[in-house]
């Protein structure tokens, strides 16, 4: 006897095979981040792509709910790109918010560089870490953020959002 996929039980959702779960994406906003690179050095040919480090010269973070700038000077982005231009970010830094917590950040994302810097918005996935109390929260979200990227590419400005 033949029966529908429709007809089957997802055991995940406890849902049937070809339904949509009632599910929304909510995006709050968490800051506003300033991110000023240094010449990127360049390591053309590396088995992954092009390697393109850019130092963080200045790293900042504007909101309601974060407020934070560069700690130290151990903060890059160790982009790959590919022969097609895709750029896969790789940043990490310390922010220290203006109360004095800190907060290690990082993200993954990719970077449509094929017609220069600039002509596409750059997308990621930033996670954070912390242990003072006061932000232990932000040890539980996930974020995403779009960016721009200045045409001389030393300069990304990112709206940044938690996933809810």
């Amino acid at each position: 006897m033949f029966v529908p996929s429709s007809a089957v039980p997802d055991p995940v959702r406890g849902r049937r095979a070809g339904q949509n779960p009632a599910m929304t994406i909510e995006l709050i906003p968490l800051c506003t981040a300033t991110v000023t690179l240094a010449d990127p050095i360049l390591i053309p040919g590396a088995p992954s792509g092009m390697r393109a480090i850019a130092e963080c010269l200045s790293w900042d973070c504007e909101g309601e709910r974060l407020n934070a700038h560069l700690r130290g000077s151990a903060a890059a982005d160790w982009m790959t790109v590919d022969a097609a231009g895709v750029g896969t970010i790789d940043a990490r830094g310390l922010l220290e918010t203006d109360d004095g917590a800190l907060i290690y950040t990082w993200y993954h994302g990719r970077l449509d560089l094929s017609a220069g810097p600039g002509a596409s918005p750059a997308y990621s996935a930033p996670l954070y870490e912390t242990g003072d109390e006061r932000y232990a929260w932000l040890n539980r979200i996930q974020a995403v953020a779009k960016g721009i990227v200045a045409a001389d590419a030393k300069q990304i400005v990112y709206e940044i959002c938690e996933v809810r």
